[in-house]
């Protein structure tokens, strides 16, 4: 979908040397290219890996009229095409820069540009010390090279395959001068290494693993810190393992360093890159191939940004990322991406009508993209169009209408707000700063703007993107009115999706829950789509649903306004029009939904915490109320019902899913609920084996699963109480009862035996309670030596003696009642 307000051509390829012959270039749409440029955007390389006859060649141009000499090499095979292509600026001249052209032999190029002259060959050099030795990954970082080369043993032939740990990490100062080029003295940063993919961000150098043949080494990624001399182990699915200092050559040997974590290691999942690459602020970019976009820092930490959508990436299919200022830009299947770094957001989607598509560096302009096609130059633009500039006439005055709303709901006072005493009463701020900044970012551009005081020019940078997300709101409203029928769809598809965020990210009263049901019933299916997208509902490898929203929003979903709450006025609350739109989009997802529900209510709330939804209605059964609404009744609605219940993992949702399978007869999945759900509690696994006995009681249905269910029986279960609860539930005949019956339905004590014999076996819970005591050596115990003291007469006349020592004489006694 494309607006032109937004999307534009900025330029042909007349900007371009030899502008012809680059649009050439990327027409040859079969050929494989790899396209770059240098980081103030002046220089372009396409270096086209052609298939034969043709010969592979490197073409470099040259922008905004810059002269001189043109740059085109070529090479004849079995030659291979470069291993890197990399731009080093000159100290010498500002602005000036240098080209390495380094082959997988280590033989590099060196070319140097100057407008008078062009591109010249300055020097070429060797970097590799051996003669066998390969490069097979380079990039630049700082003034220095560093690469990871194959360094197979002198011994080994040459035509052997790649083996672990023979590859080593080396670094060397790389100085370009007018006359010539300066090479320090190599350095190794790891030896005896597999091979890694090396990436360069302004302090530090990102090493991949390149293969995943190796399952230890596939599951974790390395950071060199190069001013500190460390190594940084991380793992993207563990965050930082291990850090080390490098302070002598032995130390820098890879299987030592890895050592000390192949415990740690050894329980990680191996990593899933799909594409990587450097953003601007010197973090590393990763793309799984389930499309998940993840950000690792320097330090070893790692953090989740956004998923892209289409399902799992295909091997070949090529995504490219680039970093403006916060935003990432993605590129993907013609699709492209405008991700809010910080956030996660999902700025904008554009689809594109041209698959190929490379981004160009533009410097000091962070506002903008400029795509690369074969057509011409696309610039986008994430800044506010012209003609949308203009504020809403009454914008300020619906900022202090909704304040007065907000604050009355709060205000323990009877009086009533007015826009009159918020705007004069200096109490409340907020809606005082908001319309300051408004109308300092939407005024009219015929009017002289006024400056913002720091506070609110602070405010304004935070809510940047908001007001950004508000324009593109109000520019899609207009573009719905005036667009062609055929589009109209694809517009109000975009619309509801930012409506339902923008009402997910604010708070969830009375009118924006009867707005949502509005929306939900004019454009269900658009509905459905932006509840995917706004809590990034999706599947996992393992078919299991998981969803990225933040415990705010969940708070949204879960909690609101309740049915009580609401009143019966036909609006529902937003957890059962999501379960409404599962069972009619993405049925045998609902399930799964109110499992996730159930596991973010204790991140959403603390536990015993009265706002949250586990005090009031569970979640299961208010999606069982969803599901009795339906209109007609299906055996897919029971199977439904099982599952809600089941999924719940409540005893008395369990008890009452496996009443309903023992009546529908299917005795299969009835031992199969039992042996599972008897593991959560002993309570609930006295009464699904009580229940279960009950039924083996009154016919043979389940005679051919014995031995699955007598495991199940408790501990605390004597055979009184099974004989018990069996006579309780046999069945009554109406005949005579008779020694050996013919039916053969009859319950025998053949078939109880087994269950008796372990229940007799088993230690009762008195027994061991006693256990200790019936294994002394002697039983019972000997009774203890008594002592016989005869009181003195003269002591008892003489001595007071307590009441109680009176008594203690039974002659005593008898004295005392004969006085």
């Amino acid at each position: 979908m494309k607006r032109a307000e937004m999307l534009r051509r900025v330029s042909d390829f007349s900007d371009f040397s030899r502008g012809h012959r680059l649009q050439e270039l990327l027409r040859q749409g079969e050929e494989p290219k790899h396209v770059s440029s240098s980081p103030d955007g002046q220089h372009l390389l396409v270096l086209q890996k052609s298939r034969p006859p043709s010969l592979p060649r490197l073409v470099a141009f040259q922008r905004h009229g810059i002269g001189g000499a043109d740059l085109e090499r070529s090479w004849q095979p079995p030659q291979p095409a470069p291993v890197g292509l990399l731009f080093l600026q000159s100290p010498v001249t500002l602005g000036s820069w240098a080209l390495a052209l380094v082959w997988e032999h280590g033989r590099t190029e060196v070319w140097y540009f100057t407008v008078a002259m062009g591109w010249q060959l300055l020097q070429t050099l060797e970097l590799c010390q051996g003669a066998r030795a390969r490069i097979v990954s380079v990039c630049s970082q700082g003034a220095s090279l560093v690469w990871c080369e194959e360094r197979p043993p002198l011994d080994a032939p040459l035509d052997m395959n790649k083996c672990a740990f023979m590859f080593c990490v080396c670094t060397r100062a790389l100085e370009v001068e007018e006359q010539g080029v300066r090479l320090g003295t190599m350095r190794i940063v790891l030896h005896n290494s597999p091979e890694y993919q090396v990436l360069a961000s302004p302090q530090h150098v990102f090493l991949m693993p390149a293969t995943a043949s190796f399952a230890t080494t596939s599951k974790f990624l390395l950071v060199w810190h190069p001013e500190k001399a460390k190594l940084t182990m991380t793992a993207p699915s563990a965050g930082f393992v291990h850090s080390k200092v490098l302070c002598s050559s032995s130390e820098s040997d890879f299987r030592k360093l890895l050592l000390g974590s192949v415990g740690l290691l050894s329980g990680l999942a191996p990593l899933d890159i799909h594409t990587s690459t450097v953003s601007n602020s010197g973090s590393l970019l990763l793309v799984s191939r389930k499309g998940a976009v993840n950000v690792v820092e320097p330090d070893g930490s790692q953090r989740h940004i956004f998923d892209l959508e289409g399902g799992p990436l295909a091997q070949g299919s090529p995504v490219q990322l680039r970093t403006f200022g916060s935003i990432l830009a993605c590129v993907l299947a013609g699709v492209l991406y405008l991700i809010d770094q910080n956030s996660g957001r999902l700025i904008e989607k554009k689809i594109l009508s041209m698959k190929e598509v490379h981004f160009l560096e533009s410097p000091g302009e962070e506002d903008s993209i400029q795509l690369l096609t074969q057509t011409g130059i696309y610039s986008f633009s994430f800044s506010k169009p012209e003609d949308s500039s203009r504020p809403e006439p009454c914008l300020v005055d619906m900022v202090f209408e909704e304040a007065c709303r907000y604050y009355q709901r709060r205000s323990l006072s009877s009086s009533k707000l007015t826009v009159e005493k918020l705007k004069k009463g200096g109490v409340f701020q907020a809606p005082v700063a908001l319309a300051a900044i408004l109308q300092h970012s939407l005024r009219q551009k015929q009017k002289p703007r006024r400056g913002l005081q720091d506070t609110y020019a602070k405010l304004l940078s935070t809510m940047s993107l908001e007001l950004q997300s508000y324009m593109s709101l109000e520019l899609l409203k207009t573009c719905v009115v005036c667009a062609p029928e055929s589009e109209v769809e694809s517009y109000c598809e975009e619309l509801v999706e930012q409506e339902i965020s923008r009402v997910l990210h604010s708070d969830m009263d009375k009118d924006n829950l009867a707005y949502l049901n509005s929306i939900f019933a004019s454009f269900p299916k658009a509905a459905w789509k932006a509840t995917r997208s706004c809590l990034q509902l999706q599947q996992n490898g393992d078919g299991l649903l998981v969803a990225r929203a933040t415990p705010e929003v969940w708070k949204k979903v879960l909690g609101g306004p309740q049915q009580e709450e609401v009143g019966p006025n036909g609006v529902v609350p937003l957890f059962e029009l999501i379960c409404a739109s599962f069972l009619r989009f993405k049925p045998k997802w609902l399930p799964s939904f109110v499992e996730l529900t159930q596991q973010y209510v204790s991140i959403s709330w603390p536990y015993g915490s009265k706002e949250g939804p586990e005090g009031r209605v569970p979640l299961y059964k208010r999606a069982l109320g969803v599901l009795a609404r339906t209109n007609k009744r299906s055996e897919a609605d029971d199977e439904m019902e099982l599952e809600l219940l089941l999924c719940s993992k409540r005893p008395k949702a369990v008890l009452q899913a496996l009443h309903l399978l023992i009546g529908l007869k299917q005795w299969q999945r009835v031992v199969e609920v039992a042996e599972k759900f008897s593991k959560l509690s002993p309570l609930l696994k006295k009464e699904i084996f009580t229940t279960l006995l009950a039924e083996f009681a009154q016919h043979r249905e389940l005679d051919p699963y014995l031995d699955t269910l007598w495991p199940l029986c408790p501990a605390e279960l004597t055979a009184s109480d099974i004989l018990t609860v069996v006579l309780q539930h046999l069945p009554h005949s109406q005949e005579d009862p008779v020694p050996f019956s013919s039916d053969g339905n009859q319950l025998t004590v053949g078939l109880l035996k087994p269950l008796l014999l372990r229940v007799v076996q088993h230690p009762s819970t008195q027994d061991e309670m006693y256990s200790d005591a019936l294994q002394s050596p002697t039983f019972p115990p000997p009774t203890p030596p008594r002592e016989h003291k005869i009181p003195s007469k003269a002591v008892a006349d003489d001595a007071p003696q307590p009441p109680m020592a009176r008594t203690s004489s039974p002659s005593a006694l008898a004295q005392g009642d004969t006085a």
